[in-house]
């Protein structure tokens, strides 16, 4: 089966190592296309809930896949998040044509776009840490028990049921604070004269354009790999939401070039490479004085004082 080649794929929330994680589909996606560059914007591997009593192999595998795409050429980018808070440490690191960063800049077809995971704005996470990771343990086993649900659903022949978009749709500070998300997103990336703005958190794929009386860009939200199996897709200057459930292809789960590596194998090839471990500055509204060769703006000063969100 021949691969769809695209010029950038981008992925979030996939929450390796929980329960939720649809890992088996999220291969056969990436067996189904050949990006130039493939952003994983966030919350990859869950290491909030990180388990050495579950980790599936199938969630190994995705990790195979991926670092067997950037061998083959496909530049990564790796965003970090808030359930994978850890590797900011790592920020700025390179090997080959793996990278990790807190955000990233691109220049597509003379337009800029700027990408970054979203818990910047969730004030839970920013003065209650613990409540947000309490809230994730309890999404967690919201849909463990979602997917029993939806197995007998399956047997009696009815169509699958999903409890937390349920909660999410008709609980109006759930819904109010999405809202405010999104609108402070756009509001941002206008003001810092971004034309998309590309964000993950909130497990809500999405595409839309927004005007205030300063300008307009387009908002763009990945979704997730727990509940809606989703992904953006840029190819001739045009972006899509890509559905895993309805957009799929046949499944194609083999990769003959991928070799077999153990979890051992795989953490060694990572930590063999020299890194810097030096924290971070996490100020996503200060970037520094780009390279020749880099597509990010020049120095700006704005910063998220007073813009974060509220949940009523």
């Amino acid at each position: 089966m021949k691969r769809r080649k695209i010029e950038l794929a981008v992925i979030s929330d996939v929450h390796l190592g929980t329960y939720g994680c649809h890992a088996d589909e999220l291969i056969a996606y990436l067996n189904s296309i050949q990006p130039k560059k493939l952003i994983l914007n966030g919350d990859i591997i869950d290491i909030w809930q990180f388990s050495k009593r579950y980790f599936p192999p199938s969630h190994l595998k995705v990790l195979r896949k991926i670092i067997g795409m950037a061998s083959k050429g496909t530049e990564v980018y790796y965003i970090t998040g808030n359930h994978d808070e850890m590797l900011r440490k790592f920020s700025d690191t390179s090997m080959g044509n793996f990278k990790i960063m807190n955000k990233l800049v691109l220049n597509l077809d003379g337009k800029k776009a700027w990408i970054f995971h979203g818990d910047v704005f969730d004030v839970s996470i920013q003065n209650a840490k613990w409540l947000a990771k309490l809230g994730g343990y309890g999404y967690d086993l919201l849909i463990l028990i979602n997917s029993f649900v939806n197995w007998w659903l399956v047997r009696l022949g009815r169509e699958k049921y999903s409890l937390s978009k349920r909660i999410k749709n008709s609980v109006k500070s759930a819904v109010k604070y999405i809202d405010n998300f999104e609108k402070t997103a756009a509001d941002l990336a206008i003001e810092n004269e971004y034309d998309y703005v590309i964000c993950g958190h909130i497990h809500q794929p999405k595409k839309e354009h927004y005007e205030n009386k300063y300008g307009s860009c387009t908002y763009l939200n990945s979704g997730d790999w727990v509940e809606n199996l989703t992904a953006l897709e840029y190819s001739f200057k045009r972006w899509r939401i890509y559905h895993y459930n309805h957009d799929r292809l046949s499944p194609f789960f083999v990769d003959e070039d991928l070799k077999e590596m153990d979890m051992d194998e795989l953490i060694a090839s990572i930590t063999d490479k020299e890194v810097d471990m030096e924290e971070v500055n996490d100020d996503f509204f200060i970037d520094d004085t780009p390279s020749e060769d880099s597509n990010e703006p020049k120095q700006n000063h704005k910063s998220l004082d007073n813009q974060g969100l509220t949940q009523d």
